[in-house]
């Protein structure tokens, strides 16, 4: 398992009845990886693995697998309500050929660290995958600090990476001042990239590579290399569709950016509804201004049917 660059945490395509739309999936699943990425994230957040039932998302996991497992690595999402789920969705992604898995603290309950711990180490032991801790304490209500994170890179060999998305960049060179290169570091929110590889991070799980990846592939590079005017003018331009990763609506608004460039549908499910009105006005005009004046990037174009 490679722990670098680019890895889009893929939207979950729906088709007109609102069930999985497999083939879609496949046709964006490559183009991402045509574009550069470096692996695959499925039933996250952004995949509304919230809405998903356990059987749609093993069929999930299959169907990335099988698609693109040969190509890059395939992480499974792991976030259930309870643990016992957690670890039989850990043990069927083993099973379908995933080649990681990122561990979500459970939904809804907002747990002590003895808890948090116990839960997390219940998914790293259900498999010998390689695990990447996701801590996000904005959307999830339970914070891995980096203490806690060292405790936990002490003890278990197949911890290898960590999802910072607390949105301080500082959560990077303090994991790194206690663990140096022991775990890579990945960063969660997409406006604080170059921020957070300035400061030492290794990889990027991103939003908007589901309808920019060209882009985003180019600006992670850039960041990487040191290459600050290069970098400093993709990313101004990249900001302000980059911050709709950083709102409560962003599966909404990711998803409608997907269709407006035609990399995908605005369809999501219940409880989240897409984006009208004064929001989808907004998102319109955020995204006329990116494409009057898109970079220079050289792109795959999204493959036909």
């Amino acid at each position: 398992m490679n722990w670098q660059g680019v890895m889009p945490a893929m939207t979950t395509a729906l088709d007109e009845h609102y069930k999985v739309d497999a083939a879609f999936m496949r046709r964006h699943a490559n183009w991402l990886l045509d574009n550069g990425c470096t692996g695959i994230i499925s039933l996250g957040s952004l995949g509304q693995g919230a809405t998903l039932t356990f059987a749609e998302k093993e069929a999930i996991l299959r169907n990335m697998a099988d698609t693109v497992g040969k190509r890059v690595p395939v992480v499974a999402a792991i976030s259930a309500l309870s643990t016992e789920e957690a670890v039989a969705l850990a043990k069927s992604a083993e099973q379908a050929g995933c080649a990681g898995l990122m561990v979500l603290p459970p939904y809804v309950y907002s747990s002590d660290w003895r808890e948090m711990k116990a839960h997390v180490v219940s998914v790293f032991r259900a498999t010998p995958l390689p695990c990447m801790l996701y801590n996000n304490p904005i959307s999830y209500g339970t914070d891995f600090v980096p203490p806690q994170i060292a405790e936990l890179a002490a003890e278990f060999k197949n911890f290898e990476a960590v999802k910072e998305s607390s949105s301080d960049v500082r959560r990077v060179t303090a994991i790194r001042a206690l663990l140096g290169d022991r775990l890579k570091v990945f960063v969660g929110v997409d406006d604080v990239i170059v921020e957070s590889i300035a400061a030492g991070a290794a990889g990027w799980v991103a939003g908007l590579v589901n309808a920019f990846p060209a882009e985003s592939v180019a600006l992670f590079n850039y960041a990487t290399a040191g290459k600050k005017t290069e970098t400093f003018e993709l990313y101004k331009w990249f900001l302000p569709l980059l911050r709709m990763d950083t709102v409560p609506q962003l599966v909404q608004l990711i998803h409608r950016v997907q269709e407006e460039v035609g990399a995908g549908s605005a369809r999501v499910r219940a409880p989240r509804l897409e984006t009208t009105g004064a929001e989808l006005e907004q998102t319109r005009r955020v995204l006329a201004e990116a494409l009057a004046h898109r970079t220079a990037v050289k792109s795959t174009p999204f493959p036909k049917a």
